[in-house]
Parts: structure tokens; sequence; C-alpha cells
């Protein structure tokens, strides 16, 4: 994105993958909810989420060391314009697909344009910078983009390529389980919808002797169990059932993980350090609904969530708040009010810009007790400011006499407890609170369509944001379905961050515009944050070993199964 690759045109592996890691063995993760599709690339259905990470690939791959530089796959060569104003890519002659069919030009051009047209909107949002696309040599096809947006070449080298006729008797958009042809390292292999389903690696890979691949796809069966709940996965995983476990509950972590398995050695426990932002996890405010319009609502509600209490309660305080959404990273906004490049990015929007955003924004603070006495007088003060007064009935009335009442959706009972001890944080302000559990389909179904008052949800940030950011806070989505803007975000300022991130062509105005955006975001008050994890905590079993060279992004994208190997 910025600068040249860290890594040759000649390197031999990736710098956090070993090359001499032995193949075979097999794989098992449990997940919650089910399927009943293996197109990933549509609305309809829900598709595992091993079909797009194992059976398809793209024209280029990541290295995770690097915040974002893309190295050839089914490319074996790039070139861009001096402004990168367009973008050619050369096809690998041996790229193949799991059928032996060559990966050609007229397949890369069908991919995007049908992924555009009827794929999920985010293949949309940057297809619609594309002016013009066409054959420019045996394997060769470029892109002409109509406007200026650096990060373009490398959305386009990680659009999936899918086989052209493989789709000719069928509707891309229909929802089915015919089985996927995809030039990745694995091939579906036994399934039955909702329940489980396989993966088997393909001898035949094409790619096995590129120096990008050495030390991957390591695994001969990756499979993935599907349960009704957390809490059932989990006991899958200590009954041996699956093979790892990701924990993000850090006392769960100290106090449950002590089964046989792991007195025996059978089973590990990893800790593994990241550089990655922290992202955004919480309950989220719906702003498309009246009660949650004003932000002094949303900030009485901030204050009235007693964070330290909960946290003390649900993870023993050993778990660090998101302060912002690119905290523990460079990209974070930094604390006070706001500098230099920051500042002059923000000071045309001045009047538009919520409070703090540039004199100074951080969360309230309580002193761990329960009663948090202090912050619900600072709530209720700001209710009152908002027109919501509290009746000799103790209920919170507007003065039309309407009731404070909302409810918070929740998937499963895995947030439900934070959602009770809210909850009776907000009876004392009068507020009337419905929690509502609901499955998998259900709660995608309202998400989707913003359908909700308040839920739980995570944005997970990457050391690279870029066109996803107008997905998840463009203006674009307060009225579009699809988009990850749950919260209705709808801020000129934030959107010409979001442009300034794009269009930036060095380092530090990519890092200002970033730092800026967390500003908006941040004292927009959208989100009610709770923790996140500093360190990823795997149970595994003993036999499933990783490389101890970390990538930066740690335990994330492209780290488990890509990196692991089955050694007895």
């Amino acid at each position: 994105m910025y600068g040249d690759p860290v890594l040759p045109p000649d390197f031999v592996s990736l710098p956090y993958a070993n090359p001499a890691a032995p193949k075979g063995g097999r794989i098992a993760f449990g997940e919650n909810g089910g399927f009943d599709s293996f197109n990933p690339y549509i609305r309809k259905g829900r598709a595992p989420w091993g079909v797009r990470v194992h059976v398809y690939e793209t024209l280029m791959g990541r290295n995770w060391d690097e915040p974002f530089s893309l190295y050839g796959l089914l490319a074996e060569s790039i070139e861009t314009g001096a402004n990168r104003e367009w973008v050619e890519f050369t096809l690998r002659p041996e790229a193949r697909f799991s059928d032996g069919a060559p990966v050609t030009v007229a397949d890369v051009i069908w991919s995007f344009e049908t992924l555009a047209k009827q794929g999920v909107p985010r293949y949309a949002n940057s297809w619609s910078k594309v002016a013009k696309s066409e054959q420019t040599g045996p394997r060769s096809v470029r892109f002409t983009f109509s406007q200026i947006d650096r990060e373009l070449p490398l959305i386009i080298g990680l659009r999936p390529v899918l086989q052209k006729s493989s789709w000719e008797d069928r509707e891309f958009s229909d929802s089915s389980l015919d089985l996927p042809i995809g030039s990745g390292p694995y091939v579906v292999g036994e399934y039955e919808a909702n329940r489980f389903v396989t993966f088997r690696r393909n001898p035949d890979y094409w790619g096995n002797k590129l120096g990008y691949n050495q030390g991957l796809h390591n695994l001969n069966q990756i499979k993935y169990e599907y349960f009704r709940d957390a809490s059932v996965t989990f006991e899958a995983f200590v009954a041996g059932e699956t093979s790892v476990y990701r924990e993000l509950n850090a006392q769960k972590w100290e106090d449950q993980f002590n089964f046989p398995a792991i007195a025996k050695g059978e089973v590990v426990k990893s800790v593994i350090p990241h550089g990655r932002p922290s992202g955004m996890r919480g309950f989220v405010f719906n702003t498309r609904r009246a009660i949650f319009a004003d932000w002094r609502v949303r900030d009485a509600l901030i204050h009235a969530f007693n964070f330290e209490f909960i946290n003390h309660v649900v993870n023993k305080g050993r778990a660090p708040r998101a302060a912002s959404y690119f905290s523990n990273s460079e990209l974070g906004m930094r604390p006070g009010p706001a500098e230099g490049q920051v500042k002059a990015f923000l000071a045309p929007f001045a009047d538009s810009l919520p409070p703090g955003a540039l004199d100074g924004y951080a969360l309230p603070q309580s002193n761990g007790k329960e009663r948090n006495r202090a912050n619900l007088k600072l709530a209720a003060k700001q209710l009152a400011a908002a027109g919501w007064k509290v009746g000799t009935d103790g209920v919170l009335r507007d003065d039309k006499g309407e009731v404070f009442t909302f409810e918070i959706m929740l998937r499963s009972s895995a947030n439900e407890a934070i959602a009770n001890l809210f909850s009776d944080a907000l009876k004392r302000l009068g507020i009337s609170v419905t929690l509502t559990i609901i499955d998998s389909a259900q709660h995608k179904s309202r998400r989707d369509s913003y359908d909700f008052d308040m839920m739980f949800n995570v944005w997970s940030l990457s050391l690279s944001p870029g066109n996803e950011q107008r997905l998840y806070f463009g203006s674009a989505g307060v009225e579009n379905i699809g988009t990850r803007n749950f919260m209705g975000v709808n801020s000129p300022a934030a959107d010409a961050m979001i442009e300034r991130i794009l269009t930036s062509d060095s380092r530090d105005d990519f890092v200002a515009a970033t730092r800026a955006l967390d500003r908006v975001l941040t004292s927009g008050r959208y989100v009610i944050p709770v923790w996140y994890n500093n360190v990823s905590r795997l149970a595994h079993r003993a036999e499933l070993k990783f490389p101890q060279n970390l990538p930066v992004y740690g335990d994330w994208l492209g780290f488990l199964p890509e990196v692991w190997w089955w050694q007895e």
C-alpha cells in the first residue's frame, strides 16, 4: 500500500510459515449455527466460512507480517500506472481449477462482474470505480479505474476467482449445495447440511511448489462441526470431538480449562500476542431509532454501563477495555485534544462534530462498585437535558408521556450475563429493557435489515483500513441494507476521513486520517465498548503445531489452520 514490499521477488516462504512442516493429519473446528449453501458470496443462504478460505483463490495473497502488502498467487506479475489509475495482472500458466481446467482471463473478468452484480454489496462498492476491464494478452487482464483510489489495485487483487463454466447452467444468486469448483488447495469432501463439512487437501493442487505456499496448507483434512450454541461447542471440544477452541473470556481461560485432557498433556494451552487494532466490541445503538438519535441519550447509557464492575464479574478484571476502534495500534486516536494533521483534517467539520471529537473524549470510568452512583447521576442529567425525566412512579418518560423502553437483541446466551448487569443498572434510571435471544438465522436477518434497537456486535479492524470502512461506517449505509453500518453513522466528517484514507499517498497522511476517523466514531458514542483481547487464547490438541515466528497480526486470518501442521 505504501513503500516497497518487504519480501524479495525470489522469497522461499512467508516469514511466519515453516517450509519444513510435514503434510498430513487433520483438524476439526466447532462452529455455532449451521449452513445450507456452498456459495459464500451472495445474500441468500448461509455458507461455511471454509469455502472462501480453502476452496477459492485470489490473484494475489497477503503477507500477514506486513500492514498491507500483496504478492502474486494466481497472478505471476502485477503492473500499475504511475498513480495506480490502472492495474494489470498476468496469470500464471500453471494455474488450474480443481477439475484440471486452466484459470483464464475470461474466468477473472466474469467472476468480478458477476460478484459486483449479484454478490454481497461490498463487491459492488469497489467495482463501481472500475471504468473498464479488458484482456490485454493471452494471460493478461487490465482494469482501468474511474477515480484515484490507491487501494483499488490491492482490492482487485484480493477478489476471488471462480470458474465461469461451472456456473453456465445455474443462477449465481440462487443458494444451493452444489459442490464448488475452485483453484484453492482444498476441495469439499463429505458434508451434511447444518451438521458438518469436510475439506480435503488436493494432492494435485497447482500451487504446491510456489514459494508463497511453502509451509501452508499442511493438514490433509479440515472439518467444521456445527453446534446449536457456544456452550455445546465448548463441551464438544472437552469431549474430544473437535481439535481446537478459541477462548475469548480471560476468566474462563483460567477457571474452566483444567479438564483431564489438559492435565494429561493431550490438549495444550497456547497464548498468542498480536499488534493489530482492538476493533470494536460492544452494545450497538441503532440511531435510526428515535430513542437513540440524540447523542446525549447515548452518552447517558454509556455512563450507566459500569464497565469496571462488569469486567470484574465476568473477567475478574483481566480484560482491557477498547478505548476506541483502533486502540492498541498506531492508528488509534491519541488522548486529549486533536493536534497537527488530525486537527487540520477535522477542522472543516467542526460544526457537525460530536462533543469531544476535537477537544478530547474518553470513556467514563467508575470506582468499580456495583452502584456506580457518580456515573448514574451524570446519566440522569444527560437524559434530562434530552427531555427524559423520571415520574413519581419511577418510570422514565419524555414530555409526551412516552416510556423509555427498548430491546437488546442477542444471538446467543454468550453475552446475556453482561446484558443483565447492564439492564439492572438501567432500571435505576427508570428505563425498561427487554432481552431477546434469537437463533443465528433470525439474528442475521434482523441485523442486516437494521431491525433492532440495540444489539451486541464486533467489528474486527486491521492495520490497513480501506474501502471496507465505507461498508462499516459510510453514510450510504444509513438506508442501504446489507452494510455493516449497523449503528447508522451519518457523518460528513467520517465520510471525508474514509476518503482521505483511500487517497493518501503517504503513510503520515494515512495514519492521521485514520486517527481522525477514530475520533469521529468514538466521540459519536455509537457503541458501548466492552473489552478486547490483546492476546489470543487457543486450546488445541497436542499434535497440532504452529511456528514460533508469529506474524504481526498474530492469530488472525491466514494463521489457523493455514500455517499449522500435525505431528504425532
